[in-house]
């Protein structure tokens, strides 16, 4: 079964997420559980916690279709010593935050150079930085997310992501989201139906089909290969329908969370229920 939905809104608290997806048709949801552009968030409480689980429960959302996303300023590789400790310490308390609330996974972008460090070192500092963190914590999978590799950005070649999985000691807590525009991007060919299947086929090769654990489907304003990072309604980009027909009638994605991020989130019971439809 597949299981479409969007990063929705917290507003009012993090329990009114589960609510907020189930009124848009999702049977998957993404959310940031704090602030998204603050080093620390106000704490959870206990009744918080236990309502967003009640409501979870209620709307039928277990741990593995939801997905929420950790705060724009954290960079595991960042070669300022300051700004890598507060990210980690803001990692941590990310992850804390998913613990609290039973959740099983935590989305995050890799990290950047700057143009400060060798690549290779920056991805060893990533690697070294969620190992910090697991060992601190229990029951939740650290989830990077594929990047446009818009700047310093890592993680828009396999190849980065591969390399910091192979850094991580604990292989049974790291995983990937793939993100269709963010792919697409970076200058892999998820258009044509040979460029989906060889993508793929290097996504497996690479990094290895077991560490996929969800997606984001977004369409591209851009061409394959800007670098650039700007999402466009499904349907409406360069990647377009066919291959959003494609991804939603592909196997290899039963059973993980599909979010949308598109940019207009009045549409986004439309678009899941378009993508829905598409299934065949």
């Amino acid at each position: 079964m597949k299981y479409i939905g969007a990063h929705v809104s917290v507003e009012g608290g993090v329990s009114n997420a589960p609510l907020k997806a189930a009124e848009i048709g999702a049977r998957a949801f993404a959310l940031f559980t704090g602030s998204s552009a603050r080093w620390v968030s106000k704490a959870i409480t206990e009744k918080e916690a236990n309502l967003f689980k009640e409501n979870c429960k209620a709307n039928g959302f277990t741990p593995d279709v939801i997905l929420p996303h950790d705060n724009f300023l954290i960079n595991l590789g960042s070669p300022e010593e300051d700004k890598l400790e507060k990210s980690r310490k803001s990692f941590l308390s990310e992850m804390q935050r998913c613990e609290q609330l039973g959740l099983s996974m935590l989305n995050f972008h890799p990290g950047s150079h700057l143009n400060k460090m060798d690549e290779n070192d920056c991805l060893d500092l990533i690697a070294e930085s969620i190992n910090l963190t697991l060992d601190q914590t229990q029951g939740v999978t650290a989830v990077l997310e594929s990047t446009a590799g818009q700047g310093s950005n890592l993680g828009h070649q396999f190849e980065h992501l591969a390399r910091i999985i192979d850094g991580v000691k604990d292989k049974s807590r790291i995983g990937v989201c793939i993100d269709t525009c963010h792919t697409y991007s970076a200058g892999y060919d998820l258009r044509s139906e040979e460029g989906y299947k060889e993508t793929w086929r290097l996504f497996d090769e690479i990094i290895g089909a077991n560490y996929l654990r969800a997606l984001h489907i977004n369409d591209d304003k851009r061409e394959r290969g800007s670098r650039i990072d700007r999402h466009e309604l499904i349907g409406k980009g360069t990647l377009g329908i066919e291959f959003f027909e494609r991804l939603v009638n592909d196997p290899r994605f039963d059973g993980m969370p599909m979010i949308l991020e598109t940019p207009d989130p009045d549409l986004w019971p439309e678009e899941i229920a378009m993508l829905y439809s598409l299934i065949k």
